[in-house]
């Protein structure tokens, strides 16, 4: 059994990142917001339970599909779609758009459009802890795209001859952005590879939140005691393309027609029942407080004021 509040938690940060992706998609196509975004629909349990297992002082650090992430560890909905609608009052000023949204005040320590990249700033952000002799840890969102990466093999090498507090979380949603998994990694499971640096590896079910919740929760007890890195490979579905507008010619028909077949919220729902009292009605309530939430991003995002032409200036420290 798991408690009230980390149910009732689970099922709303599902449903914000949920509507906040679809909101997204919607406003994408209607050409409200400028640039690329990269969506997690499909994968709402692994951001969603990830960041259930931590605590304010840990770190996140994430990578390009972050919406999910950033939203789970605390972010405002608002200041995000802000950011979105490239308007100044979002995280960037409306500069750095869907990649590169950071909260330092909830741990966010930032999005990144570079593959790979969150496991070198993670490193640096968990030796940061150690040094500081603070009582967290700090987690790296990737992909399995990003496995491949010279900053993977060099981040978790370093991690583990320090000990350092990190989980490396892998979520493994079959696509590096139009490769399937089995033209880039020559192995089932990713999670095997912990086992050459000297620390953990875990495969959980990333479509499973309360899975995922208690692998990291192990990780994250692990990494605050001194005992090092973990990395956990989440095995997950994505909706969407690569990137909003993505045709998707990589995937067959039926999976291009069924790509929301496996649906982790859905999932969550039927189990409920067995995890908590939580009732049908109180199930519907924070379905509903969180699709408010995400509306009332939309609103106040979309009401706002495009900057001026001066602000290009601002924030310029040469010339």
């Amino acid at each position: 059994m798991l408690s009230m509040q980390i149910v009732s938690r689970l099922y709303r940060t599902m449903w914000e990142i949920r509507e906040f992706e679809l909101a997204a998609s919607h406003h994408y196509k209607e050409g409200d917001l400028p640039g690329f975004i990269h969506l997690s629909l499909g994968q709402e349990a692994c951001a969603a339970g990830a960041c259930a297992a931590l605590d304010d002082g840990d770190y996140i650090t994430s990578n390009h599909r972050g919406h999910g992430h950033c939203l789970a560890k605390g972010a405002s909905p608002r200041l995000m779609m802000a950011e979105l609608f490239a308007k100044r009052e979002g995280y960037g000023k409306g500069r750095g758009g869907s990649m590169h949204i950071a909260d330092v005040s909830k741990g966010v320590l930032g999005a990144n459009g570079i593959v790979g990249q969150s496991m070198g700033l993670g490193v640096g952000a968990a030796l940061s802890l150690q040094i500081r002799q603070k009582p967290h840890c700090v987690i790296a969102f990737f992909g399995e795209g990003a496995s491949g990466t010279g900053i993977a093999h060099e981040a978790m090498n370093m991690a583990a001859i320090w000990k350092l507090p990190i989980i490396f979380f892998c979520e493994s949603n079959r696509y590096a952005e139009m490769s399937p998994y089995s033209t880039h990694v020559p192995i089932e499971k990713l999670a095997t590879r912990a086992a050459s640096y000297g620390f953990p590896g875990v495969t959980v079910d990333g479509e499973d939140v309360v899975a995922v919740y208690h692998a990291v929760s192990e990780a994250a007890t692990r990494a605050r005691d001194g005992g090092g890195p973990t990395l956990i490979e989440a095995k997950a579905s994505r909706w969407h393309g690569h990137y909003e507008g993505d045709p998707q010619v990589y995937k067959s028909k039926e999976e291009r027609e069924n790509g929301s077949a496996f649906d982790p919220i859905a999932r969550f729902e039927e189990r409920i029942p067995a995890l908590c009292d939580m009732s049908r009605e109180e199930a519907l309530a924070i379905k509903a407080q969180a699709q408010a939430i995400i509306e009332d991003a939309v609103t106040w995002a979309s009401s706002l004021s495009e900057p001026g032409i001066g602000a290009i200036l601002e924030d310029v420290y040469a010339d």
